[in-house]
């Protein structure tokens, strides 16, 4: 039961704090390992295709599974001392691989910026939390930005984490997150990431696959519970959720598009280089700033569903094994 406690208290936790700016996060401290490993792997392999394959490969080995073995040894020793004290380490890192509060904060400054009519604001505001150029946006732009990356990170900053902690606790969520930030650092396909991150993206694609389906599934329930377009949401997912590079990216996002009604996705600039992206949903109506509180309510009914169903299933199994 200990880890369906710390999974609840670090839920409730994320809800009411987020992530505070003076906590040090382990996501930080992946990213800088994850810097002086890059370095120190391509000073160590030839600047070759299969040179970098294999040294993006020892990356994607040694930074999951050197985080699952370090924090597992963590949690071990806090039991040892007293089990108090492992349940305040699981849920301290339960609560920091949870990102809903700290997404409906960071889309919610957008809309507030696109509601006051300062479009450079709102430039500045969503460029936070995406990964496209932003500079050039307009209005409608920025809002399918905010809306786009609510959905998307519903999954790997909600529904992923719940899974993996519900099945591994903390260790294993903190595993998940090693493998993510991977992928946001590295899994690109440019002409520096070709080679290199091409094993973190194929390892953040498999860590996905399960919990971007069941991250739609619940959106898609969560659009009925508030009032959205459930139906049109399902529809648009079975339709639309392979409209995208990536199998996951699209799942999310297909369920917001069909409940809102409205088009998202489409063409955008990566770092200066254009991409030609399909388009997700149906432009049944235009897109507009409020959508962004759509979405964040959206959010948070799926979070309670999946933290709800996830610990009930966790319980059950607890009590069926005894």
């Amino acid at each position: 039961m200990t880890i369906c406690i710390a999974v609840l208290l670090g839920f409730l936790l994320d809800l009411c704090l987020a992530d505070p700016s003076w906590m040090p996060h382990p996501v930080v401290l992946m990213g800088k390992c994850i810097t002086r490993l890059e370095k120190c792997l391509r000073a160590r392999f030839p600047a070759t295709a299969r040179g970098e394959r294999m040294a993006g490969c020892v990356l994607a080995v040694v930074l999951p599974v050197g985080t699952l073995v370090l924090t597992s040894a963590v949690c071990f020793l806090a039991y040892r001392i007293h089990p108090v004290l492992s349940l305040a380490v699981q849920t301290l890192w339960c609560w920091q691989a949870l990102a809903v509060k700290g997404l409906a904060v960071e889309s919610r400054n957008v809309y507030r910026c696109l509601a006051a009519g300062d479009l450079p604001a709102a430039r500045k505001a969503v460029s936070r939390i995406v990964g496209r150029d932003t500079q050039a946006l307009n209005e409608e732009g920025v809002t399918k930005a905010a809306v786009e990356t609510v959905a998307e990170n519903f999954s790997d900053g909600v529904v992923a984490p719940l899974l993996y902690m519900l099945l591994g606790g903390a260790p294993l969520a903190l595993c998940y997150k090693a493998i993510n930030t991977m992928d946001s650092m590295v899994g690109y396909k440019n002409e520096r990431y070709l080679y290199f991150g091409r094993a973190a993206a194929k390892l953040d694609d498999v860590a996905n696959y399960l919990p971007s389906r069941l991250a739609a599934l619940f959106w898609i329930a969560a659009a009925a519970l508030i009032g959205q377009h459930a139906g049109n949401a399902w529809k648009i997912w079975r339709r639309d959720r392979r409209n995208h590079a990536s199998p996951n990216s699209a799942q999310t996002e297909s369920a917001c598009a069909g409940a809102l009604r409205v088009q998202l996705a489409g063409p955008a600039y990566y770092f200066g280089e254009y991409y030609d992206k399909p388009t997700i949903g149906d432009a049944l109506r235009p897109v507009e700033p409020r959508d962004i509180l759509r979405a964040n309510g959206m959010l948070f009914a799926a979070s309670l569903l999946a933290l709800i169903l996830g610990l009930a299933i966790r319980v059950g199994f607890v009590f069926l094994l005894r």
